[in-house]
């Protein structure tokens, strides 16, 4: 069975699966369906690893063999392919002027990207398409509406509530009248900035990667936008997007700037850029997070303060929990946070708000994964606000970034589960 073959399978949920999942409401908010609940998980978290690898390149920054697996897809259904098919042969006619280009859906897949066979570093669902006419010229688009993995919307849930928390304008930022300046520290398949400057119109997002084959795979197989890719001098290294990308990305694609560059040299030599939101998300190939980038003493966390908006700014990290029954904070009652959890808040804390006359540092759990998202906040104060005070304070901001962005999710299931002072 060739690619394209397996590509145009598709596994369908029974209705009895889809009714449970929708009564439950897990998966399906009003008139949003969210093609990345965990529920889907099943399609692609194969313990008998039954998918198939279709890219494969060795890593010389340390993940070892970096490869991308691919997963069939159960969404979006062979019934709605066609209406797909439309928007892109109308986006066609709207930016060359013609009609008569014609475009084929071939399916979709789950792909996940690996280190040395091991971690499972990011999963993303991707569309394969070609021209009608041209069936062997294929190429791949990611969901740029899909997050599959919890500590991923956990962030984003956390995050843009917090900044919001913080008098930031977000209706603006939402439809493109105001800039929202966001960096991502670490890249993966990419799909959290994708997915940022997809439901932010006036997001500009910088992404920094250390590693080219992650850049290569994250492209070449994982669906990421070709133009998005920046050279050492900052300047595109695709001088000018190709139709298909015009097509496909609307624009997103002249939001997003990926960068080869380790995290300290990034923050380091760009000296003008104030970011209002950072997500930092950088593991290595043994899935630890450096200390080089939560060292409190260094010059890339100095640096990391004055690119740090100073009024509202915002740094938000993915961290494994590592809460064990004897080493809990008993001071944040019902919330599992252990020492190294702590150890890294106060670092930032330290380090982000030692000359702050507000702010807030704090920690919540992710639903179904053995994450914790911490949260840095520059716009925030604890007021002399107890913990339950402030977590029903996010909770209600939560639901205005809710109605503001129209997410396939909910912020506030990523906010109820469990949040702890630090």
């Amino acid at each position: 069975m060739n690619s394209i073959q397996r590509f145009s399978l598709t596994r369908r949920l029974s209705s009895v699966e889809s009714y449970l999942r929708h009564i439950s409401g897990g998966a399906f908010r009003v008139g949003v369906k969210d093609e990345g609940d965990w529920f889907y998980s099943q399609e692609w978290w194969d313990p008998h690893e039954r998918g198939h690898t279709v890219s494969q390149s060795s890593s010389s920054r340390g993940n070892g063999l970096v490869s991308v697996v691919a997963h069939p897809s159960s969404l979006p259904s062979r019934e709605s392919w066609a209406e797909t098919e439309g928007w892109l042969d109308n986006r066609y006619m709207e930016i060359m002027g013609r009609d008569g280009e014609k475009f084929k859906i071939l399916g979709y897949q789950w792909r996940s990207l690996r280190f040395n066979d091991d971690t499972r570093q990011s999963t993303v669902k991707v569309m394969a398409a070609c021209r009608a006419l041209q069936p062997s010229s294929i190429f791949y688009m990611q969901h740029p509406h899909c997050l599959a993995v919890p500590y991923l919307k956990s962030m984003v849930s956390v995050g843009l509530t917090s900044l919001a928390a913080s008098k930031y304008d977000m209706t603006n930022a939402a439809i493109g009248k105001k800039q929202m300046r966001i960096l991502c520290v670490g890249h993966g398949g990419g799909s959290l900035p994708l997915f940022l400057a997809n439901h932010i119109l006036g997001a500009l997002v910088d992404i920094v990667e250390i590693d080219p084959v992650v850049i290569s795979e994250s492209v070449r197989a994982m669906g990421f936008p070709a133009f998005s890719v920046m050279t050492a001098t900052g300047k595109r290294a695709l001088p000018t997007p190709d139709i298909i990308d015009q097509v496909m990305w609307r624009g997103i694609h002249e939001r997003l700037f990926l960068y080869e560059s380790e995290a300290k040299e990034f923050i380091l030599n760009n000296q003008n850029n104030s970011y209002d939101i950072i997500f930092m998300d950088a593991y290595d190939g043994a899935d630890i997070f450096p200390h080089s980038l939560w060292d409190s003493n260094s010059l890339f966390m100095k640096a990391l303060s004055e690119r740090l908006h100073h009024e509202h700014g915002t740094l938000v990290v993915n961290l494994h929990s590592d809460a064990d029954i004897s080493d809990l904070d008993r001071s944040n009652e019902g919330v599992t946070t252990g020492k190294y959890v702590r150890k890294v808040g106060k670092a930032y804390k330290k380090g982000l708000m030692e000359n702050q006359r507000n702010g807030l540092v704090f920690a919540c759990e992710v639903p179904w994964l053995c994450n914790v998202s911490l949260v840095v906040s520059r716009g925030m104060s604890s007021d002399g606000r107890r913990r339950d005070q402030i977590k029903t304070s996010l909770m209600k901001t939560s639901l205005q970034v809710d109605k503001i962005l129209r997410l396939p999710f909910s912020c506030l299931d990523y906010l109820k589960t469990g949040l702890a002072i630090i």
